[in-house]
């Protein structure tokens, strides 16, 4: 099968990719891809927690040091990062664990923690612990959701393509709503458009 052979050839470059970013839905695919036997389950959940953490790191080190001048460039950014920092200062160690798992902060929110007073050393351990909850969850979730399609269906390899079609579709579907919700978003915030000469 074509799409099996795109999956055990390139499905642990998209894993790295997908979760250096929001790739929950990248996460949950592969984990069905683990449970059809076309990805090992430990190298996924690894590539994972490596992409999640340095992703997270980038972000955190990018708010350190740009974090002041993209506020002076974006008034309603700077807004929103101020109502957000006497959460990050008042409950440091829950927010950067969980931010991950919180729809819309997981770009801006280690960007917006970068620009408090959070110690590198401190957020890097406690991103870690993060990444380590987050990536063995949404790769087992889609394991599991490969296991109940089997219980439920007797003779899966029929149905397999379909499957993974869905999957890609549903995940194709999530990223292009959050483009579009980010889209609107930026001109909500009056961010400049580019001009066309």
């Amino acid at each position: 099968m074509y799409l099996a052979h795109l999956v055990s050839h390139y499905g642990y470059a998209a894993v790295f990719a997908g979760s250096l970013l929001e790739g929950e839905s990248v996460l949950l695919l592969a984990g069905l891809a683990a449970h059809r036997g076309y990805l090992s389950l430990i190298p996924v959940v690894a590539l994972a927690f490596c992409g999640g953490t340095l992703g997270d790191q980038i972000l955190f080190h990018l708010g350190r040091r740009y974090g002041a001048v993209m506020l002076r460039r974006s008034p309603a950014m700077a807004a929103r990062i101020r109502l957000v920092t006497p959460l990050i200062e008042r409950h440091q160690a829950a927010l950067i664990i969980g931010v991950r798992f919180m729809y819309g902060l997981r770009l801006i929110g280690p960007f917006a923690i970068g620009m408090t007073d959070v110690s590198a050393f401190r957020f890097a351990r406690l991103n870690m612990l993060g990444a380590a909850l987050w990536a063995p969850l949404f790769t087992g979730l889609g394991y599991l959701f490969g296991q109940t399609l089997h219980w439920l269906i007797a003779d899966l390899d029929r149905y397999e393509g379909m499957a993974l079609l869905a999957g890609v579709a549903i995940a194709a579907a999530v990223g292009l709503v959050r483009w579009l919700c980010m889209r609107r978003r930026r001109r909500a915030d009056g961010c400049p458009r580019a001009s066309s000469s």
